[in-house]
């Protein structure tokens, strides 16, 4: 069996899930977010638990055994306490602002960079230089963040541009002089 997908779900108090046919709903304090069950993959509720089953031992079903667990499990999280990712803007002049629904950023371009924040996140700026981006969905705080940091990649020289909190870059010396 799969090492994630065994593993059975905690169900906090506040969290409703429900099953119907091919489809999971997870209700919490934080919001509602549903998911599709393809191939035969089981679901159980016992008490505070939530149990994936697998109904053959085919390839495909095991890589689908640990995705929906995974996914599941990433909802109930979601739903009760939600999800955060933390950007770094670091560089002379580099600064980020909101204006109502978007996400305003100067980043060393010739003009600002705008980004239209989704309805079912949430942005916060601190002192100009740092953006924190926080929703129930895993995948879509996961994807506007990355989003925002393709647009200028910390590079290793100086270490300007945009990174994560708990990212790490890697300096590399520049070049010598001549000798």
């Amino acid at each position: 069996m799969s090492k994630i997908g065994r593993k059975p779900i905690v169900i906090p108090k506040g969290v409703q899930v429900t099953i119907e046919k091919d489809v999971v709903k997870v209700k919490g304090p934080k919001g509602e977010l549903s998911q599709e069950i393809k191939g035969t993959i089981k679901l159980k509720i016992n008490e505070s638990d939530l149990i994936v089953e697998r109904g053959n031992e085919e390839s495909q079903e095991k890589a689908y055994h640990g995705l929906y667990r995974s996914l599941l499990a990433n909802m109930i999280t979601g739903t009760s306490t939600g999800f955060s990712k933390m950007l770094v803007l670091s560089g002379t002049g580099y600064r980020a602002a909101l204006q109502g629904k978007k996400l305003s950023m100067t980043v060393g371009f010739s003009h600002p960079v705008e980004f239209e924040i989704p309805k079912d996140l949430e942005c916060k700026v601190d002192d100009q230089t740092k953006i924190t981006i926080s929703g129930i969905d895993k995948q879509k705080v996961g994807q506007f963040a990355a989003n925002i940091r393709i647009v200028k990649p910390a590079e290793p020289y100086q270490g300007k541009g945009i990174r994560y909190s708990d990212e790490k870059v890697r300096r590399k010396a520049g070049k010598t002089g001549k000798k």
